[in-house]
């Protein structure tokens, strides 16, 4: 399949009433945990909670985004599903920026805050994963929900690998490491929801052209 054709398949655009109670459940689950993350992060000293905390942040305001465009126009949406990819790109920059700033200050995260939270994390965001599976194909809007909550999932097992690694080797290394990769990850999602949305964006042109 050709990259204009990428998404262009995906036909869920989020109008069920299903869909709109589990995204409002996941709001209120992602808001929560930013608060108690971001809390933790400053606590512990981690730029690996707070990176995964900004997550959080970005997730709660990708959910809203994708509430308040259900039902509008392709063209519409896919704009949302730019603006939602612009925002982790600019929180991947914070993070990196925050991670080089941490590279020279010393002192060592704590790992067992880190942890503790690392796990309280993981569960919120497995049971929201699990709250949206049903709805993980769609079109870039609805897709780009899932992709931060897959990115959630994945982001707390990385905390956790760099609670325990700190742990083990006393250094604030591992916690700037797995920073800098969700960081990356960011990157690397804004960049799928971005070809995902230029190509339903020109496969609506095409339609648009042909009537």
């Amino acid at each position: 399949m050709g990259a204009d054709c990428f998404g262009c398949e995906a036909k869920f655009d989020g109008l069920s009433a299903d869909y709109k109670r589990r995204l409002w459940l996941v709001i209120a689950i992602n808001a929560s945990m930013f608060l108690l993350e971001m809390a933790a992060g400053a606590l512990a000293g981690s730029n690996a909670l707070q990176a995964d905390a900004l997550d959080f942040l970005g997730d709660s305001a990708t959910y809203g985004i994708s509430l308040a465009v259900i039902g509008a126009s392709v063209r519409t949406r896919s704009f949302a599903a730019v603006g939602k990819a612009a925002s982790l790109t600019l929180m991947a920059l914070w993070v990196l920026g925050m991670t080089a700033y941490h590279i020279l200050i010393v002192g060592v995260p704590r790992a067992e805050v880190m942890g503790a939270i690392g796990i309280l994390a993981l569960a919120a965001n497995l049971g929201s994963v699990l709250i949206l599976m049903r709805y993980k194909d769609g079109d870039a809007n609805v897709r780009s929900v899932w992709l931060c909550s897959r990115n959630d999932a994945i982001g707390n097992v990385a905390v956790m690998v760099a609670a325990a690694a700190v742990w083990w080797t006393g250094t604030k290394w591992p916690d700037l490491i797995v920073a800098a990769m969700m960081a990356g990850l960011f990157l690397l999602s804004s960049a799928r929801i971005l070809q995902q949305s230029f190509a339903e964006m020109r496969h609506e042109r095409a339609l648009g052209h042909q009537h």
